[in-house]
């Protein structure tokens, strides 16, 4: 049941899935908001240059029926004469025509905004399968489709028939009205058809833009199996990341191990802790920290530092308290500069021993250590304080 639920798109597309969707060219789109604002863009083209269209188709219709002497003895004139009213007929009609193309062309962007992509013009020769053509064709969204065409016809013809019945009577008395107040009464019929049409498109669009915003995001669900996929494509998946942290830790380490033998003093606790140091008076404000480890890695220090003849010196409160509050590559605490300072000048009085100078020094037992840096006094601290108060 699980596995069955993991397969079902219950989940919200994510944003790159949209992103990777709106990159294949698929998005939301709607027929009937681009029928609607070319239909409005006509009629608003229409409104506007009405005169001025309606002068000029009346020169074009007067000139085309009015043929002189010249054109009536040469009959190969009229092939120019034709073609002259052509081009004068398209002149006319261009501005909305390209009102119209343009509007065709931008009405997506309502949508959609811009978007631009050639992925659906490549060819897909799956599409050209008749039998894939004919599930579609009853597949539940082409039984939606078919729905929607027959209710946009219903509402679009009921719409028209209810107006052109409403005035049926002006309409049947325009035979006895005189030319002009019959032409002027005829257009302000159509004009109300057309305002009544297209508020029968305006409730089409009104339906049909959130269907098809609601079906492009059902199309788009995700099931959780994809959603966990989509995760660790993004964010990497966990065992490659664990993977990936482990051979850096273990690079790291190498490192580390490396610069054990150009440390001065390995400081232990014994067991538990190791840190390496090092110091030098060119370029070195306060001895930096080159290794440490605790327990198995406290060990390999020490073994390592051991082979390089490294000094190894136990002070526990030391070691603890290098351990807890440095890291590697950094210099060590200003509180402990005292005690480090101790260890060193042991370490030069020692180096100076083995080359046969002077006398062995002894190890420094009494480090000056702050007690809040030492992670075993805070221990204890905290340790009296719950036995004071219970």
């Amino acid at each position: 049941m699980a596995e069955d639920s993991d397969l079902e798109k219950t989940e919200q597309p994510s944003q790159r899935r949209l992103e990777q969707a709106r990159e294949e060219g698929q998005v939301a789109r709607s027929r009937e908001l681009s029928t609607f604002a070319v239909l409005m863009a006509g009629g608003a083209g229409l409104w506007i240059m009405g005169s001025s269209l309606t002068g000029q188709l009346t020169k074009l219709i007067h000139d085309g029926l009015t043929l002189d002497t010249e054109l009536a003895f040469h009959p190969e004139l009229l092939l120019p004469h034709l073609y002259s009213l052509s081009v004068e007929t398209l002149w006319a009609f261009l501005p909305l025509l390209l009102l119209l193309l343009a509007t065709a062309a931008l009405s997506p962007l309502l949508l959609n905004g811009w978007l631009f992509s050639m992925k659906p013009l490549q060819p897909n020769f799956s599409k050209l399968n008749p039998v894939t053509g004919l599930s579609r064709m009853f597949a539940t969204h082409g039984l939606i489709e078919l729905g929607k065409a027959i209710g946009k016809s219903v509402i679009v013809g009921g719409v028209g028939a209810w107006a052109i019945w409403h005035n049926k009577d002006a309409v049947l008395m325009l035979v006895s009205q005189p030319a002009v107040a019959a032409i002027h009464h005829l257009g302000y019929l159509m004009w109300m058809t057309f305002a009544a049409i297209m508020g029968g498109m305006l409730l089409i669009v009104a339906v049909d833009v959130p269907f098809q915003l609601w079906e492009h995001n059902k199309q788009l669900k995700m099931t959780k199996e994809e959603v966990r996929q989509e995760a660790k494509e993004s964010e990497g998946d966990p065992q490659v990341k664990a993977r990936i942290r482990t051979m850096q830790r273990e690079i790291a380490r190498r490192r580390m191990m490396a610069e054990i033998p150009t440390a001065d003093v390995v400081v232990t606790n014994p067991t538990h802790y190791s840190v390496a140091l090092r110091y030098s008076e060119k370029g070195m404000s306060a001895p930096i920290v080159v290794a440490k480890g605790s327990h198995f890695l406290a060990a390999k220090i020490k073994e390592i530092a051991i082979a390089n003849n490294v000094p190894i010196l136990e002070a526990p409160p030391l070691a603890r308290a290098l351990h807890k509050h440095t890291e590697l590559g950094q210099t060590i605490p200003e509180a402990l500069y005292t005690a480090v300072a101790e260890v060193l000048a042991y370490v030069y009085q020692l180096r100076h021993y083995r080359q046969g100078v002077g006398s062995r020094p002894d190890e420094p037992r009494h480090l000056p250590v702050p007690p809040q840096l030492d992670p075993a006094s805070q221990d204890t601290e905290s340790g009296g304080e719950q036995e004071r108060t219970s």
